[in-house]
This record gives C-alpha cells, structure tokens and sequence, in this order.
C-alpha cells in the first residue's frame, strides 16, 4: 500500500472528487469522522474502501466529515458546489408519489433519465436507487445503455430488483437479472431490434410489478444511452411509451428538454437538471477499455470477487449459432406483406466459421425461431478458438458445459481473452 496519506475536512454540501488512471495504481478512502456517502450509499466509518484504474469518485456529505486518502490519485478536489440537494429533492418527489401509489395500491413512478453522452446519467440512476432502498424501497432499475451495461455485457439491455444499496466498489448486486441481447455497441445499428426489444423487457418489466407489491409501489428508474438525436429522439418518445413513463429526468442539456415538453403528454413531469461538475467526458479508447473491463469482469469477477471461468469444447454439430438481422432485399423482392425494415429482425443461421472468433455469442432459453429474438438470455459465453479440422469450437464460459442451452445469437462485441 503507498505510503502517501492525505486528509481532507470537509463541510456541509461539499464534495471530494477523485479519479484512478493507472492501470497499477490502488487509492484507499476512509471516513475518520462525521458522516459522508458515495453516490447515495453509505459510508462505514474507519471502513478501508479500495479503488483500482477507471474509478471516478464523489464522496458528498450533508453534515461535514473527515476523509483519508491513501495511494496516489490523478485527480483529487473538494466541490464546494454539487447539484446534490437537487438530485435529493428529485428523490423527495419520487418517494412522494411511492407513498401515494402504496395507499392506492397502483404502480408507483416510473422515472427516465435522459440526455447526452458524459453528463451522469448512470451516477443519478444509481443515487436514486440507494436513496429509495434506503427507505425501505424495492424499486426495479431498467438499464438501456447498450454502449456500457451496467447489468450485464454492453450490448445487452436488462432490469435488476434493487435490494440493498450498491457496494461502494463493486455497484449494486447482480442477483437473478433479466438480460436480453441486442448484439450491438450503439443503437444506430439496429433499431427495429432494439424496440422489439424494449417492448419485451417492458411487458417482463409490468409482469414483475404485478406479482410484486413492494416492486410495484416502489416503481421504476430507467437509465438511457446518449443517443438523443434524430432515430435516438425518437427511441426516447417510444420507450417513455412502452415504459409508462411519469418523470423524465432530462441531465445537461436545454435544448433536449424543451423537446420532450412540446412532445411528451401532459401527464409525464419533464424536469431539467444540471450535470455535476465532476462529469467529464470520456474518449472513444476510454469507452472501449470500460466496455472490455465490463466483459472481463463478467468472465473472471472483480479484484475483491474472482469468479474462475471454464474453458471447453464443442462439436459444430451440437451447436445452433443464429445471428439476428439479414441482408436487406430490394421490396420488389420482398415476400408478400413483408415490410422493408422486418429483415434487421430476422434470424440467420450461421455456419461455424473464423470471423465468429473471439466475439460473445449469447445463449437463448428458447429453441423456438419465432421467440428468439424475444427471449431473454441465459448468458453469454466467449469464442476462443476454432478447429475447423476437427469442427470444434473453444468456448470461455462463466459455468461447466454442458450449456443451458445448445442455441447460440451472435454478438458483435469481441473479447480478447488474455489470462
């Protein structure tokens, strides 16, 4: 551990913001008085909390504290300014609308947060959500960003039930979530897909609030890409749709916002907010390393929580490998009542072959063709090697084979496997 030891005292409504670039470096955080949070959870006074490269840090308190650094951070300030009293009133009015939805035994809210890339719109997810379990809340978290994924591998989209508040360093806990894949780093690529997609997660989405009385007062917090332009403006009407949306969080930009008022019905609040000062805007490397390190800790764990993967495999017979999406056919050529758009939801049956090496391939629970694409996913496994002598295929895998299931959907998202 380094020996370089910093304190900092803070007062009321301030915040320290730190960030780890290398890749080598570890930064240690400790509460020695007062009481303080990360992102709305909690910090454990004389609690030794550990942070390796990527990590961008805001530790806010409400009543003053003090805090030790130790290690060597790259970036390292106290905030006297934090858009945290309005995030916390964000919150305020939510649970406001819980508390009615519990007397009226109806849904509670349904909140989106929306807006540009690089303005926080994970962060103010996150914060909502421990500042509702905190109460005693079950609300469920709908992730859409495909670029990053909080809940599964990017590419994917999904909803977690939030149980307890996240893990300082770890987010929140990936308990029974439920994971469709979309197969693509960005939603330019496939929207006919990804609204298929979306109006399935929605219906599983609703299923899990009615059978879930907890669930169902506590409501719903939806993050979104930072595609909020042309096609992406459009995604956002059509999932406050499809969601029910009641609040749309609109981070960082005006323009944004006085769209969604002209635009949403009258019934949705539309409230603008500002980015906090700690947002800083990430490269496309930046972005790429995160999506990797997403995909690596889905294989092999955290540092504080290994998992050790399976390595097996399998005969190109046994397996059904399906990518989602055809070549387009001119509409002369298109089969009586098909529309131009329905062959980026088409299944195309692949063969085994070199260019499926290192690319995730996510595995089906259906074997139906025409539920597929609408199924949700059992997981993903990794393509690391292929014998086309011996027409096998190495797979990387989270559990031993054999696999839940013999269906495979391609993904365009590749991990290099180096350990």
């Amino acid at each position: 551990m380094s020996e370089e030891i910093q304190e900092f005292k803070l007062e009321p409504d301030q915040e320290l913001r730190f960030e780890v670039e290398s890749k080598t470096a570890k930064v240690y955080l400790s509460l020695r008085s007062g009481q303080a949070e990360v992102f709305g959870t909690e910090i454990v006074k004389g609690k030794l909390y550990e942070f390796i490269a990527g990590a961008k840090i805001a530790v806010f308190t409400w009543f003053g504290c003090t805090l030790e650094i130790r290690g060597q951070t790259d970036v390292i300030y106290v905030a006297k300014e934090t858009p945290m009293v309005v995030y916390s009133n964000c919150h305020a009015a939510l649970e406001n609308m819980r508390m009615e939805a519990e007397k009226e035994n109806i849904k509670g809210p349904t909140a989106m947060i929306v807006g540009p890339c690089d303005v926080g719109k994970s962060t103010l997810a996150r914060i909502l959500l421990n500042y509702s379990v905190r109460e005693g809340r079950r609300p469920i978290l709908v992730d859409l960003d495909v670029g990053q994924g909080s809940i599964s591998v990017p590419g994917t989209i999904g909803a977690l039930l939030i149980e307890r508040p996240a893990s300082i360093d770890e987010g929140f806990a990936q308990e029974a979530p439920l994971v469709f894949n979309y197969g693509h780093k960005s939603l330019d690529k496939n929207p006919a897909l990804m609204n298929v997609l979306v109006t399935q997660l929605a219906a599983s989405v609703k299923e899990k609030l009615e059978v879930n009385k907890r669930a169902r007062a506590s409501g719903v917090v939806i993050n979104t890409c930072g595609w909020v332009k042309n096609e992406g403006y459009k995604m956002i009407l059509n999932n406050s749709k499809v969601f029910e949306v009641d609040v749309v969080l609109v981070l960082d930009q005006e323009r944004l916002y006085n769209e969604l008022v002209r635009d949403m019905p009258d019934f949705v609040k539309v409230i603008f907010l500002q980015k906090s000062g700690g947002v800083v805007e990430r490269s496309k490397n930046v972005r790429a390393d995160s999506r990797n390190q997403r995909i690596r800790e889905y294989f092999y764990g955290t540092p504080k929580n290994s998992l050790y993967p399976h390595s097996f495999e399998i005969k190109w017979s046994d397996l059904k490998v399906y990518r989602i999406g055809a070549p387009p056919l001119p509409d002369s050529c298109l089969p009586l009542g098909m529309k131009p758009k329905d062959h980026m939801t088409k299944l195309v049956l692949l063969t085994p072959n070199a260019g499926l090496l290192h690319h995730l391939l996510a595995v089906s629970f259906s074997e139906d063709e025409e539920e597929i694409i609408k199924t949700q996913v059992a997981g993903f496994v990794c393509v690391t090697n292929i014998d086309t002598e011996r027409q096998t295929v190495t797979l990387l895998s989270p559990q031993p084979k054999p696999l839940p299931n013999n269906v495979l959907v391609l993904s365009d998202l590749q991990f290099m496997d180096s350990q």
